[in-house]
């Protein structure tokens, strides 16, 4: 049962078609139920990218269209519980974001720790592989994009990229997908920045993409191109570009 305090862990859209791509937004949403109190935060510091990826959702939700992609879309903060972390990663359940101590996630007891494991990580995670075993078993070619934003300026550090495309086995698809991207001359698109792809620190790319042996690659995009409509528009119609060769 939800309700708008506890609203589903996962929102899907274009969930029914046959695209090549399937696309997951896991940071999609800065909601964190009434009862948790912004875990100890002002609200001006949940609406700060530490609370969401800023203009990823506006770019996921038209680039599904765009291509008639199913889209999965999470429905809470992940201050609450990191929707691209295995369970076993110590940013989980952060209690440090960025420079910001987050208070209602220190000295977590295991029960607390469960319960936001049971109610929001499992169903988001729970939805996706269902979908994509669905469409193995069915023989629909399949291509997984996770969508996300990062900050122009992290810990002081100024960041030149406009967008990273990050992966690890998918590295002929990455490498297109840069390349197409890059045809735009004034776009800085870098390989793997500003972060990379890896195991203890990554869910969706090696659990749902790589172990059912899939081309999967993780889109970074600056936040301030992405943080208006218009930008956003912009990013979607851009990528739904770059991505549509793929659906030849």
């Amino acid at each position: 049962m939800t309700d708008a305090d506890w609203p589903p862990a996962v929102t899907t859209r274009n969930e029914d078609r046959h695209s090549p791509f399937v696309l997951l937004c896991e940071h999609a949403s800065r909601h964190i139920p009434s009862e948790y109190a912004n875990l100890g935060l002002p609200e001006a510091e949940v609406r700060r990218h530490i609370g969401w990826d800023i203009g990823a959702a506006d770019v996921a939700t038209r680039l599904s269209d765009r291509l008639d992609a199913p889209l999965f879309l999470a429905g809470y903060s992940r201050l609450l519980i990191d929707l691209n972390r295995p369970p076993q990663s110590r940013t989980l359940i952060p209690a440090r974001s960025e420079a910001t101590e987050i208070p209602g996630n220190r000295n977590l007891d295991d029960g607390e720790r469960q319960r936001r494991i049971g109610r929001i990580f499992k169903p988001f995670h729970d939805r996706v592989a269902s979908v994509l075993d669905d469409r193995l078993a069915r023989g629909v070619p399949t291509i997984l994009v996770t969508v996300h934003s990062f900050t122009p300026v992290y810990l002081g550090k100024s960041r030149p990229w406009h967008a990273g495309i990050l992966f690890n086995r998918a590295e002929a698809f990455a490498h297109r997908l840069i390349e197409r991207l890059s045809a735009e001359t004034d776009l800085v698109i870098a390989a793997n920045e500003p972060y990379r792809i890896t195991a203890d620190e990554d869910y969706a790319i090696p659990l749902h993409g790589e172990v059912r042996g899939l081309d999967a690659v993780l889109i970074e995009i600056r936040s301030d191109g992405i943080d208006t409509i218009e930008g956003a528009s912009r990013w979607a119609e851009r990528l739904a570009l770059a991505l549509a060769p793929e659906a030849g």
